[in-house]
């Protein structure tokens, strides 16, 4: 949102969160020899990740959230009800997608419940976490403390008077945070929704021709630069199976 919305004047009207009741007993504790195993009390503890995703998206970026249930077939009829039964108390439509099994009539419920939201508004609510006059530095410890739950960020000397560099040759760029996807923290082992943490910045870089700053917090790939007619446009499958447009 804080990147591509800016740039593009893209303004969404609703946010369709998808979730999983493995991914909540999963954080809720569970581990993988149990994902498959009726434990309503681990997916109710899981919801800690659930809630934050959906205050996150309600309070800080402004928008409604439709959540979207991908149903597995070992799912339970007590971790469903338990789930929406949950939603259901903090005021969020929670709709079962079952699109996997069933096709496009599998998520008609889910379109009916998005386009009741948006039917509802006269403009986006949607708002950005933070402004883009900010400095870099304000800018990753807004995202950091507002959307990951943590206490503050650090960095070295060196990343810290890159960062100060960066925030007045490109004052208004917005920062992309590539850090784990497991966890609200930069530890994947730490699940639900830790708080209180600190976000290390070990390293920043520069993508001037996209137009945003990266900040790397941990061991990952980030994604790469890409031309405007990228070399995949020209991969084909011909009537005869032959791939054709390969390097």
């Amino acid at each position: 949102v804080d990147i591509k919305c800016r740039l593009t004047g893209l303004r969404p009207a609703a946010v369709v969160l998808v979730a999983t009741i493995k991914a909540l007993k999963h954080h809720g504790g569970c581990n993988a020899d149990g994902y498959k195993v009726e434990n309503v009390e681990a997916m109710k503890t899981g919801l800690a990740n659930l809630d934050r995703h959906i205050h996150n998206i309600r309070e800080n970026y402004g928008m409604p959230v439709v959540v979207a249930v991908n149903h597995f077939n070992h799912d339970t009829d007590a971790e469903v009800s338990g789930l929406l039964d949950h939603l259901a108390s903090k005021g969020v439509p929670g709709v079962m997608a079952k699109h996997w099994a069933q096709g496009g009539a599998g998520a008609e419920d889910l379109a009916k419940a998005v386009v009741q939201i948006v039917d509802a508004q006269t403009e986006s609510p949607m708002k950005f976490v933070y402004p883009s006059e900010d400095d870099l530095w304000t800018k990753i410890r807004t995202v950091a403390t507002k959307i990951y739950g943590a206490s503050d960020i650090s960095s070295s000397e060196g990343v810290k008077k890159k960062l100060a560099t960066l925030s007045k040759s490109y004052p208004n760029f917005p920062v992309c945070i590539a850090k784990t996807q497991s966890s609200f923290s930069t530890d994947p082992t730490k699940r639900g929704a830790p708080s209180g943490h600190v976000v290390e910045i070990k390293e920043v870089r520069l993508a001037a021709g996209a137009g945003f700053v990266i900040a790397i917090c941990g061991e990952i790939m980030s994604m790469p630069g890409l031309p405007k007619h990228p070399s995949a446009e020209v991969v084909d499958v011909m009537p005869d199976g032959r791939i054709v447009g390969l390097f």
